[in-house]
């Protein structure tokens, strides 16, 4: 990952942050966090179950 790549996700974090402030569940700020990457131009997937092995 290049430090311009990482600037622009830990930037898109605080902005989300800032904007929505601390205490709301972790599927609100997932959705904002990927609302404010693809703004940012910033492909995302949303987080997925991984089948277990055995």
């Amino acid at each position: 990952m290049s430090d311009e790549l990482t600037e622009k996700i830990i930037g898109a974090a605080i902005e989300v942050h800032r904007i929505l402030g601390p205490g709301l569940l972790e599927t609100i700020y997932e959705e904002a966090l990927c609302h404010e990457l693809g703004l940012r131009g910033i492909h995302t997937s949303r987080a997925r179950l991984i089948p277990r092995c055995g």
